[in-house]
């Protein structure tokens, strides 16, 4: 007889900093730990796909990070790369599952490179999908800034988005279809089940994205570049840096900041943005099954 399908993941919570994060569990305990770390503005149910063609093979667990999904908002703090560094830190060190091997995209990719580079000895694989940041001539223009702008800019934005309401969509559908025009390479049924996890019913029916809008700010002060490379170069595991050619993503290998990893390698998607997870599903697989196994 078939195997019944397999339920869905079970939502979870944690706490750091005394925020109550959530994270999903897709269940096989005894199999080898498997972590998924979502980007900017997103949520752990963008990876269902990725979960669902690896659940037989590993332990996943998917968190939301602080402010996105169905994670608390900060009140009276930031979002920063090292306060999500932490967060992770806190649910590895809870849920006691290093070491493991991690899938993850964009913010999720920077996070998820820094922890390795700190807690190296907890990580076995590492994926990670245009996790590297902005490209390096973006990043040298942003530091060629004084610090007096760095800061004004910092403020005069959080200024802004403070008188910033969360956009409300009328209905389900409107905010569907402004997901279909955020990302034109999803699918229908992608966009659909991206908006339904995504979005939340606000109390006078409207619609709105989960996450805070206080993330959209970056920090004036924070680690360079030449402390993330540090880090970089601390990871001993094997790492695999995905990016897609349609993306605003520059080539690891050609800008130089591959040669900063002490075992990586770069594969490229053709037809594919900065969500290769969603735009190259099929061939996305094939290639972090192939590197998960090896």
């Amino acid at each position: 007889m078939p195997h019944a399908p397999l339920p869905g993941p079970a939502s979870h919570t944690y706490y750091s900093q005394r925020l109550r994060l959530h994270y999903v569990d897709w269940g096989n305990p005894e199999a080898p730990p498997l972590l998924l770390v979502h980007g900017g503005r997103d949520h752990c149910r963008n990876w269902d796909w990725v979960a669902e063609a690896l659940r037989e093979e590993y332990h996943i667990i998917a968190p939301d990070l602080r402010g996105h999904g169905d994670s608390q908002w900060m009140i009276g703090g930031s979002y920063s790369i090292s306060e999500y560094v932490y967060d992770i830190a806190q649910l590895l060190h809870q849920t006691k599952l290093t070491p493991l091997k991690i899938v993850s995209h964009s913010l999720g990719g920077a996070i998820s490179l820094r922890y390795a580079g700190v807690y190296p000895e907890n990580v076995e694989k590492l994926v990670a999908i245009e996790g590297l940041g902005w490209p390096p001539d973006v990043v040298a223009k942003r530091a060629g800034r004084s610090t007096q702008e760095r800061v004004t800019d910092w403020v005069d934005t959080l200024r802004k988005l403070s008188g910033r309401t969360p956009r409300k969509y009328p209905s389900i559908e409107e905010a569907f279809r402004r997901m279909q025009d955020e990302n034109p390479h999803l699918s229908p049924e992608q966009a659909r089940h991206l908006t339904i996890h995504g979005a939340s019913q606000n109390e006078d029916g409207t619609y709105s994205w989960k996450f805070d809008n206080y993330t959209r700010a970056n920090q004036p002060f924070g680690m360079g570049p030449d402390e993330g490379a540090e880090l970089w170069s601390n990871i001993t595991c094997p790492t695999l840096l995905v990016r897609g050619l349609d993306s605003w993503a520059s080539d690891p290998e050609e800008d130089g900041r591959a040669s900063h990893f002490q075992n990586a390698r770069c594969v490229n998607f053709a037809d594919a943005g900065h969500w290769v997870h969603h735009d190259q599903l099929d061939g996305f697989l094939k290639e972090v099954k192939a590197f998960l196994a090896d």
